[in-house]
């Protein structure tokens, strides 16, 4: 039976000299020695005690000293330690709430517009990627459906959700059906089903659809059978997400080397890594943060993910957040996310 032996933590001291080291580092990526470290901690500390602390840092694998350099640089243990004890977090700045507030009031009742200004301002705002889930549909309330005539046996669905949200899908059908059909399979729909959410609204109409045949001509049925297949286009649960600033990143040296960057911008291709991230934050409590290889995967060991989920009506429908080199800004970040993701919930809830 083996017995976990806990790991010495760092006393005041050296917590103070970390916490130096780490905001130095994260200003400028260099390694940082004894020297800049007495200079900048305020303590009154020869360079020889600062290097002994240093050594014990090394020993609790909160910081590393690189090859080309006697300075030390964090360590992602470091980091965690800093992210969950240490940093002192700082209010957004004027400016920039009042650059999310203004570009937000900007969008109007377009949800899919709010997504995409939400990401490029994240972006903006830390210099980092921005990255926005595409709101989940579980909970989402057919309020009206109309369809409209176009050519080539093509009908045009707008559908409204929850009272703010239009969806206006394309549907190609076998044979062209006249103005009047179609007013009549809307008028059906939204007789029966208006007011339910999605999913009830599309296992009801394919449990009716037979039922149908009986008492409505067949002309009927088959559109009511196209409207079902537009409710479940684009309605995966979780499935789509808005990125921007992947570029940002190319600042920083230690992401900026090409093949790092090519295998980078190739796993930010991959949707599932990417929603794999986002998903795991759904559910969670405020903001959360991955740092290097928390993440799980190797190719993002020299990033970290900060991410919040944000709400409609108190149920959590997506996630927002930033990815960045490890070094990046957290004292500034993490209160950015945060407030971004409690604006982003007003902006959809009209709140």
């Amino acid at each position: 039976m083996s017995v976990e032996v806990a790991k010495p933590e760092p006393n005041e001291r050296a917590q103070h000299l970390l916490r130096t080291l780490i905001q130095r580092y994260i200003e400028d990526g260099h390694p940082v020695g004894s020297r800049t470290l007495s200079r900048d901690s305020g303590l009154d500390l020869s360079p020889a005690t600062i290097r002994n602390v240093m050594s014990d840092l090394e020993d609790m694998g909160l910081v590393s000293a690189p090859h080309t350099s006697a300075g030390r640089v964090p360590t992602p243990q470091g980091y965690r330690l800093f992210v969950d004890t240490l940093v002192r977090y700082r209010e957004p700045r004027g400016g920039d709430m009042a650059r999310l507030q203004s570009q937000l009031a900007g969008t109007g009742d377009d949800p899919a517009r709010l997504i995409n200004q939400v990401s490029m301002m994240l972006s903006e705002i830390t210099s980092l990627a921005g990255v926005v889930s595409i709101p989940r549909g579980q909970h989402a309330t057919l309020r009206q459906i109309e369809f409209l005539p176009l050519s080539d046996n093509r009908i045009l669905a707008i559908l409204v959700i929850n009272d703010r949200e239009v969806q206006n899908r394309i549907l190609h059908t076998e044979r062209a059906y006249t103005a009047s059909e179609l007013e009549q399979a809307q008028n059906f729909i939204n007789a029966h089903y208006a007011g339910s959410e999605m999913p009830s609204v599309r296992e009801r109409l394919i449990a009716d659809l037979d039922k149908l045949r009986a008492s409505m001509n067949e002309a009927m049925v088959d559109i009511i059978a196209v409207a079902h297949a537009a409710m479940n286009d684009g309605d995966e649960e979780g499935g789509e997400y808005v990125m921007a600033g992947e570029t940002k990143l190319m600042d920083f040296a230690e992401l900026s080397d090409i093949e790092k960057l090519k295998r980078l911008f190739d796993a930010f291709s991959r949707k599932s890594l990417i929603l794999d991230l986002l998903d795991r934050s759904i559910d969670a409590d405020g903001v959360q943060v991955f740092i290097g290889e928390e993440s799980g995967y190797e190719i993002l060991d020299d990033c970290s993910i900060v991410t919040a989920p944000y709400q409609v009506d108190e149920d959590a429908v997506g996630v927002l957040g930033v990815i960045g080199p490890t070094r990046m800004a957290y004292d500034r970040v993490v209160p950015i996310v945060d407030l971004t993701a409690r604006m982003l919930r007003s902006a959809l809830t009209g709140r």
